[in-house]
């Protein structure tokens, strides 16, 4: 039946959307660092005791531990700082789309690494992606929503966007290997959390003024932080892997990136205000991207 692989690799990107949007206050308030410290422990626990619970721990190649620990340097930890500092500058909108980046990048990085090839409509798909997501982040208006808005340089929320993608990307390609002879998914998961859980939780001994929570934390804060962590790497992670067991993966994967299009209607509703004509073609055009590039 493919009603419930499409439902789910929708739902993925429902997830992703919602998860971005609720992180933005959070984040705001405790800063990058704390915000990213308290989602990396606590979806750590939780994935690595689902990994426990299925018996993958077996099933892990610990020869392959120096691309699991530059995969939670890069793709977790500096990926996920600079995600969410882009988050608190630029929005949610803004970070969706800069994050719709990854299908080109990591096309780019496998053909250069791996020798995947790159055909015709791998490079048009990439270059509407660029395209769609430069026309909605380089203009704005007075119709812009409050998450909406720049904090500080529209630049710097570019480049932050775009070292998440990179680290990101490489995050994934270096663990493929392991992958390759069989590691779940989940498992990959589990190992990448738990070492940038434990780096971050190392670092934040060292008495910086960058390290410190914005405010204190309170219960309801912790719970706001977990919550979008819990979303993002637990439930949108697994709806995901689902579709791709269940259903093609090249539509999987195009379902399942369609959080830049569905952020809208999520502010739209939180908000009350309309995305503007280029929120909306932007994200369009990401989509339109991104289904030529795993299509063909």
């Amino acid at each position: 039946m493919l009603l419930l692989p499409v439902a789910a690799a929708v739902g993925a990107s429902l997830g992703w959307a919602s998860g971005i949007v609720l992180a933005q206050q959070p984040a705001r308030r405790l800063g990058a660092f704390e915000f990213t410290r308290i989602q990396l422990t606590a979806c750590a626990a939780l994935v690595s005791l689902l990994s426990a619970g299925l018996g993958y721990w077996s099933a892990i190649p610990w020869h392959h531990w120096p691309s699991f620990l530059l995969s939670a340097v890069f793709g977790i930890l500096a990926g996920n700082l600079a995600m969410i500092e882009c988050l608190r500058r630029g929005g949610p909108r803004r970070t969706e789309l800069l994050l719709a980046l990854r299908g080109p990048v990591v096309a780019l990085m496998a053909y250069l690494w791996f020798g995947e090839t790159l055909n015709l409509w791998d490079v048009a798909g990439g270059l509407i992606v660029i395209s769609g997501i430069w026309l909605s982040v380089q203009f704005s208006g007075p119709e812009t929503s409050r998450s909406d808005r720049v904090s500080g340089s529209l630049g710097i929320v570019v480049l932050l966007g775009l070292f998440a993608v990179v680290s990101q990307g490489f995050g994934f390609l270096v663990v493929k290997p392991a992958m390759a002879e069989g590691m779940p998914p989940l498992a990959v998961s589990a190992v990448r959390l738990l070492g940038a859980a434990f780096l971050i939780s190392i670092i934040g001994l060292w008495p910086a003024e960058a390290f410190r929570p914005g405010e204190k934390l309170t219960p309801s804060l912790l719970g706001r932080t977990i919550l979008p962590g819990f979303i993002g790497y637990v439930v949108s992670s697994s709806l995901l892997l689902y579709a791709f067991a269940n259903f093609h993966a090249g539509l999987a994967a195009v379902l399942g990136s369609l959080s830049p299009v569905l952020v809208l209607p999520i502010l739209w509703v939180r908000e009350g205000r309309a995305p503007a004509p280029r929120a909306v073609f932007g994200a369009v055009a990401a989509i339109v991207g991104t289904a030529i590039i795993v299509l063909t």
